[in-house]
């Protein structure tokens, strides 16, 4: 055969391929005309997100339907990293009296993760050393959403009450120990209910965050007198730290806004520190008193996360989605408040990995609407703040794989069989 006729049968066959769509689809999932905001890599317009082997593959613009097996059209919805909520409570269990250690009060997650955009959750404290083992194949084997741990520095965990008073069993070295034999389930140390005046609780959690080279969580409080907020900030925690709970009122611990509503001077100093603050609503850890007049003052949270367990759930956090709209009620915009739950959360328990869209990265995908209207949010105390807007997850992508889909926008429409 001729060269020429070579050629011509060669742009024959790849003319027919391209007009056929007969080339092998490369992608499995591409989710097309979304609004992409990835903090990370600076993205915050229109593209298609590709997914192959639950992989984020190509985040580009004008992406060919032909070339995926599913394609998502997400015009007028805004895509994301998978949201992550790293104070939650997951250690689920019947032990009675446990509180939130393997018994009533924690949630199993696949409920109250995916309907709300959240891929990765990291349960705050609620196993020790003593008891991670459990919480591991009963939790975090068992759960299709990612999950994470806060290790107690209290060895038998969260269990609340004189258990978590006990000195004795805050042991820096042995929860160092387990954290680094489960260096892809464990990202830090988390210290929480103690009501002694003593330093020896928070210095222990510090050292244990040492040894195994993992930031720490406070939640602070219950000291009578108080212990000063300005020594934890400024003196006992480490840059990386985590304050959590950080817009509260509660007894035991000075608040971060004054009686005359005005943001401590030190409280900035430990932000401009590196002291992470995190949100931690729960259900009684957020007030308006407090997070209007610190927004307010620009004291703006390093990341939003729910606090959840039962007696948060049906009150004024709900879930994360909800939380994020509520701080866009207060002022926040929407690409600081995804950073939020994104990028700068992954980064709070150096889990750099996840909250992003990078090409390679795992596709942990949430796909959400903005709903306009007049909506309520409530703090802790019952007071309510209006807003005009929303946040509805639509879609969220586990690992490449739907795990939510509010109205069917993977799926093909019903046609009637002839």
């Amino acid at each position: 055969m001729h060269t020429k006729s070579i050629i011509r049968l060669f742009t024959a066959v790849v003319f027919m391929a391209t007009t056929c769509h007969i080339w092998s689809q490369d992608h499995d999932i591409l989710i097309k005309g979304g609004h992409v905001i990835d903090i990370k890599n600076n993205i915050d317009g229109t593209m298609d997100v590709a997914i192959k082997d639950g992989k984020i593959v190509k985040v580009a613009a004008n992406i060919p339907a032909a070339s995926a097996q599913n394609v998502v059209n997400a015009k007028g919805m805004y895509v994301t990293a998978g949201f992550l909520d790293i104070h939650s409570h997951n250690f689920y269990g019947t032990v009675p009296m446990g509180y939130l250690s393997n018994s009533f009060s924690a949630l199993p997650p696949d409920g109250f993760t995916f309907r709300s955009g959240v891929t990765t959750v990291a349960d705050a404290g609620g196993s020790g050393w003593k008891n991670f083992k459990v919480f591991k194949e009963q939790v975090i084997d068992r759960s299709k959403t990612r999950v994470l741990a806060f290790l107690n520095i209290i060895g038998s965990g969260m269990k609340g009450g004189a258990v978590e008073q006990n000195l004795a069993d805050m042991d820096p070295k042995l929860t160092a120990m387990v954290i680094k034999q489960n260096p892809q389930d464990i990202v830090g140390v988390k210290l929480a209910h103690y009501n002694g005046h003593s330093w020896l609780p928070t210095e222990r959690t510090v050292e244990a965050g040492v040894l195994a080279d993992v930031p720490v969580m406070i939640d602070f409080g219950g000291s009578d007198p108080e212990l000063p907020l300005d020594v934890l900030f400024l003196e006992k925690l480490r840059p990386g730290d985590i304050f959590t709970h950080a817009y509260a009122k509660v007894k035991g611990r000075m608040p971060i806004v004054d009686e005359q509503g005005k943001v401590r001077d030190f409280v900035f100093k430990a932000q401009n520190r590196g002291i992470i603050f995190d949100v931690g609503h729960g259900g009684g850890s957020f007030v308006y008193d407090q997070a209007i007049p610190a927004l307010e003052q620009g004291l703006k949270p390093n990341s939003i996360s729910t606090d959840l367990h039962t007696g948060s759930m049906n009150a004024g956090m709900k879930d994360l989605s909800n939380i994020m709209s509520k701080f866009m009620a207060m002022g926040l915009t929407l690409n600081e408040t995804v950073g939020c739950v994104t990028h700068y959360s992954a980064q709070a328990i150096k889990r750099t990995d996840l909250g992003h869209l990078s090409e390679g990265a795992v596709a942990d995908v949430t796909v959400f609407r903005l709903r306009k209207g007049k909506f309520g949010y409530v703090d802790v105390r019952g007071q309510k703040v209006e807003g005009d807007q929303r946040v509805e997850c639509e879609l969220t992508l586990r690992e490449g794989n739907v795990v939510w889909d509010l109205n069917g926008i993977s799926k093909q429409e019903w046609t009637a069989k002839n």
